[in-house]
């Protein structure tokens, strides 16, 4: 299986699925039978996100995504996008609130479920909805893609399969006497930037979004976190306010144009076409020279940014690049 870009098609073709009316019965015969019993159904919140393993596929992922959307978070230890990517999801999965399970797959330990999953790089996510598997994305994806998706995924759980999320009870873990208290785990140093940032990008306040991680990268020019949430806040600083029709008219009469070419590009990748825009920034580079060349080789290494360097399609731009270049 190629890597795979940001993608609901499978999504989409799962309103053909045969066991969609099934599984919609049989989601609102559960409701109606907890209600029966006055069960509400609630979860800790801890529940939201989840270690699965092999043993534990068919009842935490399988099973559950007869109630809920199940997200799959292929990881690994060493893997540097995935450090990116799975604080994102985790923080997602708390803020849907019940909308989404995300379960956290450690490829090195459950080498079967790669194989089955056809995955050839991390990370790669997918969903399985009243146990039909799909795939979303891989790599590091923006997150407005991720949100994007994810809303996607949510709306078709609900229409075709009437899978409307699961009830957190946020008091679950809060009143329970289980014994001695976890350790409360101590905000890092950014933790109160870092948040205001992804507030300010949720406000479409993609300047104030783009200070915010500044100011981070400013004491700690290594946070990943910071890097990657710049390279975003400033591509969708950039796009904010574009014709996209008017800018890929422009790209498209005006192949020699790096201006148009490199606004094209952008909004080629926050599209979820990755590969198109690297594509054509580096046939930008390739039919330029001077300060034309340099512009539209500045801008790929920046949208290599926004994607992550560990990327397979960011690894297959830069050779594409240096192939051009030298």
């Amino acid at each position: 299986m190629q890597p795979r870009n940001m993608s609901m098609s499978g999504v989409v073709d799962l309103a053909a699925v045969k066991a969609a009316g099934e599984a919609k019965a049989k989601a609102e015969q559960a409701r109606a039978e907890a209600a029966r019993r006055g069960d509400t159904g609630a979860v800790p919140p801890s529940s939201l996100v989840i270690d699965v393993d092999e043993a534990g596929f068919e009842r935490d992922v399988l099973q559950r995504s007869s109630e809920v959307p199940v997200v799959i978070d292929f990881w690994a230890e060493w893997c540097e996008p995935c450090k990116q990517l799975s604080p994102v999801l985790e923080r997602l999965a708390r803020e849907y609130n019940g909308r989404f399970v995300l379960a956290k797959v450690d490829v090195d330990a459950n080498q079967m479920l790669m194989q089955q999953f056809q995955i050839q790089g991390i990370p790669a996510v997918f969903a399985v909805v009243a146990g039909q598997a799909l795939p979303l994305f891989q790599g590091a994806a923006p997150e407005i893609q991720i949100r994007e998706t994810l809303d996607q995924l949510i709306q078709v759980g609900e229409q075709r399969f009437g899978l409307t999320g699961i009830t957190v009870d946020a008091d679950a873990e809060a009143g329970a006497d289980d014994g001695p208290a976890e350790p409360v785990e101590q905000a890092g140093p950014y933790d109160a930037l870092l948040e205001a940032a992804v507030r300010a990008l949720d406000a479409d306040d993609f300047g104030g979004a783009a200070q915010a991680y500044r100011n981070v990268l400013a004491d700690d020019p290594g946070n990943t976190e910071a890097k990657l949430g710049l390279a975003q806040a400033e591509l969708l600083a950039r796009v904010k306010g574009m014709d996209p029709q008017q800018v890929r008219k422009e790209a498209a009469e005006r192949p020699d144009d790096v201006p148009a070419q490199i606004a094209a590009a952008d909004l080629d990748l926050v599209g979820g076409h990755v590969e198109d825009a690297f594509g054509r920034l580096v046939e930008a580079v390739r039919r330029t020279a001077g300060e034309d060349r340099d512009a539209a080789r500045l801008r790929l290494l920046e949208l290599f940014d926004v994607i992550g360097s560990d990327d397979p399609r960011v690894t297959a731009a830069r050779s594409a690049l240096a192939r051009v270049l030298f």
